[in-house]
């Protein structure tokens, strides 16, 4: 098995040229890492900050607030997916959905697109059980402590195609639903993590 390990660090600020006065324009999203070999860990780490997007970007500063981190590890191999988020600093003793989406993090929190599916649901939105749950989706809901820290842990029976992958973990402002009509539903987006799954 090779390892490999990349990590994503928060918001930067490299002074250019243009620190002389002129304007910069907007960072602009990390691009997405090369596939990884089977059995490769992926790191993305990053501090939540509010948008132009970053690696880490919040939606909601009262659910994700700005400061609060997330470091999500995800590894692939004998035809298996694990991925892990851990996050700090977010609103104490509360329930937060959390899925892997198909784009990585923008402006928006619809930047995101849909939830990423190993078998894709042919209707858009996807709110049927048969397509939006947690064995064809990755599913990280979580319940943060009395410090606003959490992990999640969701382990799949799947390898990402390797023209089809993940590219963010988008958490959201409630549980998961797995009520048909609304399954894979939970509420609004609070942040978003760019991960080079």
């Amino acid at each position: 098995m090779r390892s490999r390990r990349l990590l994503i660090l928060g918001l930067l600020c490299v002074p250019l040229a243009a620190c002389g006065g002129g304007g910069t324009a907007p960072a602009a999203p990390p691009s997405p890492a090369a596939p990884p070999a089977a059995g490769e860990t992926i790191r993305a780490s990053g501090t939540f900050a509010a948008p132009p997007p970053g690696v880490a970007v919040t939606y909601d500063q009262t659910l994700v607030p700005v400061g609060s981190t997330a470091v999500v590890d995800a590894t692939e191999g004998d035809g298996r997916t694990t991925v892990t988020m851990d996050v700090t600093g977010l609103e104490p003793n509360r329930r937060y959905g959390a899925h892997a989406h198909t784009k990585p993090c923008g402006a928006t929190g619809a930047d995101a697109g849909p939830h990423f599916q190993f078998t894709p649901d042919p209707v858009q939105p996807s709110v049927d059980p048969a397509y939006a749950n947690p064995q064809n989706e990755i599913w990280l809901d979580f319940t943060t402590d009395a410090q606003g820290a959490a992990t999640a842990t969701s382990t799949v029976n799947w390898e990402f195609p390797e023209d089809r992958r993940a590219e963010s973990v988008v958490i959201h402002t409630m549980p998961t639903s797995m009520e048909p009509g609304k399954a894979g539903t939970a509420g609004d987006r609070a942040g978003c993590i760019t991960v080079g799954f």
